[in-house]
């Protein structure tokens, strides 16, 4: 073979629109060299058809930032590869990190490391439950800034983007919108006709100065006639050039094709020549192509069609082993396929980076700018993989072989693939191209893809591949098996088909008592995450008495309980709470299933309004051994309800506690959606109730971003929009409250699950607010009828009593007196002094104008007592008013502004005022206990009566701060000791 002459840089024809938006994206990157700094980062976005010069572009911008220092990453979309899960993230990123040691890279990822590694390929998956989908791109985020930061000014380039894997493409989709904020500046290119839905915000995102992405035009007939010229020469008239624009239509792929095949005839560039030039062009696409592809020789075919079947990034030795060729035959069947202009090395100068005559002018430096190796051209040696000059022809070439042979071809790709070392998910992407047959080595690869991709945070390839798996199909006793993995990795994506897989797993006949309990309890997860709470009690029921190993028995007990307490229709609750207690009263906690079902035990004994003692007594066994918020086997549910039962015992310091450390093993498994969302809702509410109204609404605010990206009416979504708009009634910002709800279609109907605060009752509350006050006593009503039947009596769980009491009290006094007093006496029974308090404030407020002094006076006591700091401001402004007592006015007002209750800071104001007081100066609160306060905490703890006023007040900014009333201060204290140490 004769050596290819590499040619000089021209010019590059008719780009000059797109050349100088990239040049002034770089200087608003890099700095313009005369003072102007950098730092400023951009999307440029390039879409047109096949063959008009995007990879040309994106070379040429590679080279430009090259020039100016850039750190690049750079990648590229395969048609081929388009079902290999993160391929162009880790293209992206891998080169980048791949030379550190397994340390290095834990240095350098940190808490990142056992989330993203396995999707970049720079760490095998950990076992353990696999991060959430949304975990892993905050991940993937978190890793690209970085690299960003530290590399800065950075250039990220992605060619071919609509083949990208929608893994990667759904994530750069998503951060894209970041560059402008960063030193960074990402070019994408795409076919906009081909572009997949889940990368939309490329097309729709705008670029610098609010630009669309650019769309590239053909080339005009003077560039092709140019063009033409300087091929052949000069002396080319006007009528051949015409006609070489008018057959190319101007498509700067085909054009420079079309010189080549010129100037390798011999054409004479006349008019007379100018109708063999539509023959030409036909010969360089489709059957053309394929038939000057077999002129080539047998050998070089199948090469041809190997290199095909692979992709891009093509191992020489690997299409070899494919084709069934030897190295030197394969090495000549490279050299004809490079001649014929139909493959290249990476790093030659392909046709694709020389369209419209922008060639590379050192291929030394070229190399090294894209990160390539150099390519021989003298002896036709690679040392890097191969590429095919242009997509088109592999596109062409790959539909050229017969369906048999490419189903065969990839069938040889996967065994060779694994033989090569390069595991079982590269192989996957051949086999969901084969045909079944009954293969067990089929099965078997594809299920260990599933579980690597599955682990790595690709649930939907993991799909794809056990679907294609359960076709092939499995042995009979192995077919239950891969329809469980199905379901599992279905889990997020299709829970209706989950359903499906695991029933039909159960109806299998299989002989495997773990892998039975496995399928059912995973049955039940599903079936109450989709809102069908009866049916995954049920399917637990069925299973039950056909389980003969004890623990397995109790462990869909657990399971079973767990689902009814979630369940707001419940048809049974007193006599499934009274089986619950029979069992968990007998339990000693011995392992995860037993702490499970005492939990379960104290929750229920919350809502049944049983003594706090009771309460907490069962909550600090079920903790007592621990309760992982992120074990692979269970859910988050059991330990969550035994964090919140200390919130509505008084103890809402301790639940604080638990929860940030249960959001914090959340983030360290990188579950970041449904399960962050849920940690940072409730603690929103935990702060709510201690009376933090402006920290509640930051991290309500925090949780409904989260469950934004979940999906509406989910169960993470009811629960952030009930806190957010409890805490902003709270706040006194009635109508944002309202237009929140009704944004956020909350209401009617309301879930089958239990939500808290209950999503009924906060949207009774909302329509009291409104002054709608027919419709929230309808609401409320029915809430009753829902709530009583399953014995669920705590207020302080569900105040629904005190809110129907103000709701009927202008019309029927005496029933709200009724309603307000059976509030008050179930309030006590549980005995939390936040809930008597606030009991006894409704009472007041609907009681005789008489009574209410004495109950006020009651209610401002206990709740002095009491962690509840918004509660405390409510009665004292409502003692103050009814008493007519300006100083406690001017505590409330106080008390208000401390916990940035702003709407009663107005009204106790208004009324301290009318009084001819003087409103507070400020507040000099602080969050953590002073000397004295800890003094007087710790007198406290040891029995010291606290006998003056001064005194009292301090100790109640004690429980305030501390998140307790005042028995649970000696815990609190050891709590608040032990923090103090791990601080410092």
């Amino acid at each position: 073979m004769t050596e290819r002459p590499i040619r000089k840089r021209r010019v590059m024809f008719e780009r000059e629109t797109e050349l100088a938006t990239v040049d002034e994206a770089l200087d608003q990157l890099t700095g313009t060299g005369d003072g102007e700094p950098g730092g400023g980062g951009a999307l440029l976005a390039f879409s047109g058809p096949a063959g008009l010069g995007k990879t040309t572009l994106l070379a040429e911008v590679r080279r430009r930032a090259h020039a100016r220092s850039c750190t690049l990453l750079a990648a590229r979309g395969g048609e081929q590869e388009q079902t290999q899960p993160f391929h162009v993230a880790r293209q992206l990123i891998q080169p980048q990190l791949a030379g550190l040691t397994e340390r290095q890279l834990r240095a350098t990822l940190g808490s990142w490391y056992a989330i993203v590694g396995p999707a970049l390929g720079l760490c095998a998956p950990e076992q353990g439950t696999p991060p959430d989908p949304q975990g892993l791109r905050d991940g993937l985020d978190w890793v690209l800034t970085h690299l960003t930061v530290q590399r800065a000014p950075v250039v990220l380039v992605l060619d071919d983007a609509h083949w990208a894997d929608p893994e990667s493409l759904g994530w750069l989709a998503a951060f894209a919108p970041r560059a402008e904020h960063l030193p960074l500046l990402l070019v994408v290119a795409y076919r906009p006709d081909e572009l997949p839905a889940h990368a939309e915000a490329f097309r729709t995102l705008p670029g610098r100065a609010g630009q669309r992405p650019l769309t590239l035009a053909p080339l005009t007939a003077a560039a092709v006639s140019t063009l033409i010229r300087e091929a052949v020469g000069e002396h080319a008239d006007d009528a051949f050039c015409r006609e070489a624009w008018a057959v190319t239509t101007g498509n700067p792929f085909e054009a420079v094709e079309l010189t080549a095949k010129v100037r390798d005839k011999g054409l004479e560039p006349t008019s007379a020549s100018a109708p063999q030039l539509r023959d030409l062009v036909a010969a360089q696409r489709g059957s053309g192509l394929v038939a000057r592809l077999h002129s080539l020789g047998p050998s070089t075919v199948r090469f041809a069609w190997a290199c095909a079947v692979l992709g891009t990034a093509i191992p020489q030795d690997l299409a070899a082993r494919v084709a069934g060729l030897g190295t030197e035959e394969a090495g000549d069947s490279t050299a004809r396929l490079r001649d014929a202009r139909i493959l290249a090395g990476s790093a030659a100068p392909t046709l694709t980076v020389t369209l419209a005559l922008a060639l590379v002018p050192d291929a030394d430096a070229d190399a090294h700018a894209y990160g390539h190796p150099h390519h021989d051209g003298a002896t036709g040696a690679h040392a890097g993989p191969l590429e095919f000059v242009h997509p088109l022809i592999a596109t062409a070439l790959y539909r050229s072989i017969p369906d048999a042979l490419r189903v065969a071809l990839h069938g040889q790709a996967a065994v060779a693939v694994i033989d090569a070392g390069l595991g079982a998910s590269a192989a996957a992407r051949h086999l969901l191209e084969t045909h079944p047959e009954s293969d067990p080595w089929v099965v078997r690869t594809l299920r260990e893809a599933a579980g690597e991709n599955l682990r790595a945070g690709a649930p939907e390839a993991a799909r794809r591949q056990l679907a294609r798996a359960l076709r092939e199909p499995p042995d009979f006793d192995e077919r239950a098996a891969v329809l469980y993995e199905l379901g599992c990795a279905s889990l997020l994506t299709e829970p209706a088909n989950t359903v499906n897989h695991l029933r039909a797993a159960l109806a299998e006949p299989f002989d495997d008592p773990a892998l039975r309990q496995g399928i059912v309890i995973r049955l039940a997860q599903v079936l109450a995450h989709s809102d069908r709470l009866a049916e995954a009690s049920e399917s637990l029921a069925r299973e039950i008495p056909y389980t003969q190993d004890v623990r397995a028995r109790l462990r869909l007990q657990s399971e079973q309980f767990m689902w009814d307490a979630f369940n707001a229709r419940e048809s049974d609750s007193p006599a499934r709470s009274r089986r619950l207690a029979r069992l968990a009263d007998r339990l000693i906690g011995r392992d995860l299933t037993e702490r499970y079902v005492i939990g379960l035990r104290a929750w229920d004994a919350c809502l049944r309004g049983e003594s706090v003692d009771t309460v907490l007594h069962h909550a600090r066994r079920a903790l007592d051994g621990g309760l992982s918020w992120a074990h692979e086997d269970r859910g988050f549910e059991v330990p969550v309800l035994a964090a919140m039962v200390h919130m509505y015992a008084d103890r809402p310091g301790r639940a604080e506690e638990l929860f940030e450390a249960g959001t914090a093993e959340f983030e360290r498994e990188g579950w970041r959606g449904a399960h962050l969302s849920f940690g940072y809702s409730l603690r929103a509410y935990i702060r709510y109730r201690r009376g933090r109204l402006a920290e509640a609404e930051e991290l309500a605010r925090a949780g409904l971003r989260l469950a934004e990206r979940v999906g509406r009416r989910t169960p993470v979504h009811w629960y952030a929009i009930a806190i957010l708009a409890t805490t902003l009634l709270a706040r006194g910002r009635v109508d944002e409250a309202w237009e929140l709800a009704r944004e956020h279609e909350f209401g009617e109907p309301f879930p089958s699950a239990v939500v808290f605060p209950d999503s009924q009752t906060v949207h009774a509350e909302l329509l009291l607010a409104r002054g709608r006050t027919k419709e929230a006593v309808s609401e409320l009503e029915d809430v009753d009828r829902r709530l009583t039947p399953r014995g669920i009596q705590n207020p302080s769980w569900c105040p629904w009593q005190l809110h129907l009491a103000r709701a009927v009290a202008d019309e029927d006094p005496e029933r709200a007196r009724a309603l307000a007093a059976d509030a008050v006496r179930r309030a006590r029974a549980f005995g939390a002094p936040s809930g008597i308090g606030q009991a006894l404030r409704v009472a007041a407020e609907v009681a005789a104008p008489g009574a209410r002094a004495a109950l006020l006076t009651e209610a401002v006591e206990l709740l002095s007592a009491s962690p509840a700091g918004y509660e405390l401001a409510r009665a004292l402004a409502a003692l103050g008013t009814e008493s007519r007592d300006t100083e406690l006015l001017a505590r409330a007002v106080a008390m208000a502004r401390e916990c940035g209750a702003d709407g009663l800071v107005a009204r106790a104001t208004e009324a301290l005022l009318r009084l001819g007081g003087a409103p507070p100066r400020g507040s000099d609160w602080q969050g953590a206990l002073t000397e004295e306060e800890r003094r007087l905490a710790e007198r406290a703890r040891d029995g010291d009566m606290m006998r003056t006023e001064p005194e009292r007040s301090l100790l109640s900014a004690v429980c305030r701060k501390l998140g307790t009333d005042l028995t649970g201060l000696a815990e609190a204290l050891n709590a608040s000791a032990s923090a103090a140490v791990s601080r410092a």
